[in-house]
């Protein structure tokens, strides 16, 4: 049973954070997508469609599909990276919410450094800590083992991704978007500390 009401809420939502996500920077062109349980119905997800942007998506840009990835309502493809989403989602009944972006900072930190600290009050309460992802290539198996496995830790809710981009949780899909900025300031701060010391 599809909550239409629910359903279209949480796509006004995601409407409003894949704009702020844009907004921020944490992602350009077309790239990087969000995912988010329909409230009271954890089995549902709503993902952005592939090969739309953050910066003019519009509700039905976002499909319904269910655990398995089976489209229930909308049109279009599901993003690439329905894998990890879904992924995370099964491994974490708690997380509501992912956000999946190409962020500078994090993104060229952890590709040179292979780690990213957390170095910023605001990220120590709010991370603890940074899971890093080997380099794979977009929309693989692969990348997504790699991703899901990362999640696998209940205590990660970043984690940043060789060449590629980061991957934040939360407990919906406002949280996930503040720890993805959190993750992109902290790792700002990490890389002007670097060239200071």
């Amino acid at each position: 049973m599809i909550d239409l009401d629910a359903v279209t809420r949480l796509r006004q939502e995601m409407v409003e954070v894949s704009r702020q996500i844009f907004a921020r920077g944490l992602t350009s062109a077309t790239s990087g997508n969000t995912s988010a349980r329909v409230p009271g119905h954890p089995d549902q997800v709503l993902i952005k469609a592939s090969g739309k942007s953050f910066g003019d998506v519009e509700p039905e840009d976002f499909i319904l599909v269910d655990l398995e990835g089976n489209i229930l309502a909308g049109q279009g493809k599901p993003s690439k990276e329905i894998r990890f989403h879904l992924g995370i989602l099964k491994a974490r009944p708690e997380v509501q919410a992912v956000v999946h972006g190409h962020s500078a900072y994090a993104t060229a930190y952890v590709s040179v450094r292979g780690e990213l600290p957390v170095v910023t009050a605001a990220a120590e309460a709010g991370l603890n800590k940074v899971g890093v992802v080997d380099y794979a290539p977009p929309g693989s198996v692969e990348l997504a083992e790699m991703v899901i496995k990362a999640f696998e830790d209940p205590t990660i809710k970043a984690a940043v991704l060789k060449r590629h981009g980061f991957v934040t949780v939360g407990e919906n899909i406002h949280r996930a978007f503040y720890l993805a900025d959190v993750l992109e300031d902290n790792a700002k701060v990490a890389f002007l500390l670097s060239q200071l010391s």
